[in-house]
């Protein structure tokens, strides 16, 4: 008998069939209408949810139980009256309970920069995270695929570009890496699924969602670390120090980076500051006064940029001074040098004698040998 096909749906069925879906009562629907009347009720009568209400409102988000008409709806509101410092923290707290955790006995740096990437400067933070990593320091990265709205170059592109292939790796080897290795990358559409559901949101939106600030925030690493944390605007770096004191982080570092990243300009001064609860100490660190200024070099492609990263590792190369200024700033933040002279001087020494590409070189046999 000839094959028989599946006829096509009818689309005012299948039409019919999502609006009976959206009409139908839910008990989460409903919860979440709430909190949506909340925070969406205009200039003088919204509020702000509760960290346990912003946590549950999350939570409905990420696990499909509010619609998607809710969910657009909230983001957008969210973003115009800015999340307080109690909600970021409520949705930190599910981060944390949903998502993936890694461990390291020594002190560790995490790095929390915006997962849309790069699109106009060159990105250092690969170059300094191999080197941080050769020098002793546990180095923690996270990030995604390809983001709305900017769609920049992501981490694990860059490590490929390098010859090092982070992708579809399961945690525990990740953790392995992290342990052998001291560098691991936490890829969201492997490890954290969960927070993948609202990606095709933000591209309907466009406009980041106070979400992307949470990225910024939040750190799959547990135990002693220390968290460096980019912004763009003051507004957020002052939110970022609440809401991270609100949830026990006990030391953090924001930087005014390039495109909000971690990275450290060269081309001006770095506005950065410590957090350590609510004492906060603001540190403006000049390139110009230790040798270190030039222009910001602009991203071209990825290929040009492997060029010029693996040549930064062996000092040489127009990223080679960037590379040695973010790598000596955060070996002293990081406490591996007491001042920003000695972390300077670490950094070159490490440079200039190929530690980085060395670090690079075991990292792409232990990933080969992890096959």
């Amino acid at each position: 008998m000839p094959a028989t096909s599946n006829p096509a749906p009818d689309p005012t069925t299948t039409l019919e069939a999502a609006a009976a879906f959206a009409r139908q009562p839910s008990d989460e629907r409903q919860r979440f209408k709430l909190y949506l009347k909340k925070i969406g009720s205009g200039e003088h009568t919204s509020q702000g949810l509760s960290r346990s209400e912003a946590r549950d409102a999350l939570e409905l988000m990420l696990r499909g139980l509010a619609s998607p008409a809710q969910i657009g709806a909230f983001l957008i509101a969210h973003r115009i009256r800015r999340p307080e410092t109690q909600e970021l923290a409520g949705m930190l707290d599910l981060y944390r309970d949903l998502g993936p955790a890694l461990h390291t006995t020594e002190r560790a740096v995490s790095f929390g920069m915006p997962f849309d990437g790069r699109t106009r400067t060159a990105p250092i933070y690969p170059l300094t995270s191999l080197v941080l990593a050769a020098a002793g320091l546990p180095v923690v990265l996270q990030g995604g695929s390809r983001m709305p709205v900017k769609y920049g170059v992501t981490a694990m592109e860059l490590f490929a570009s390098l010859g090092l292939d982070l992708l579809h790796l399961p945690l525990a080897t990740v953790q392995e890496g992290l342990t052998q290795q001291r560098l691991a990358l936490i890829h969201q559409p492997d490890h954290f699924p969960l927070a993948e559901r609202l990606t095709e949101i933000r591209e309907d939106l466009g406009k980041r969602p106070p979400v992307a600030s949470l990225e910024l925030l939040w750190t799959a690493h547990r135990g002693p670390h220390l968290l460096v944390s980019g912004f763009v605007h003051p507004p957020t770096e002052s939110r970022a120090w609440k809401a991270l004191d609100l949830t026990g982080e006990e030391e953090v570092i924001t930087v005014k980076g390039l495109e909000g990243s971690t990275d450290l300009p060269i081309s001006r001064a770095c506005i950065t500051a410590r957090a350590r609860g609510d004492q906060i100490e603001r540190m403006i660190l000049h390139p110009r006064d230790h040798g270190c200024y030039d222009n910001d070099v602009p991203w071209l492609e990825l290929d040009s940029w492997s060029q010029q990263a693996l040549a930064a590792l062996g000092g040489q190369g127009p990223l080679t001074t960037a590379l040695i200024w973010n790598a000596g700033v955060y070996l002293s933040l990081a406490g591996v040098q007491a001042d920003l002279e000695r972390g300077l001087a670490m950094a070159r020494n490490l440079v200039n004698s190929g530690a980085g590409l060395t670090q690079l070189q075991r990292l792409i046999q232990w990933r080969a040998d992890a096959s």
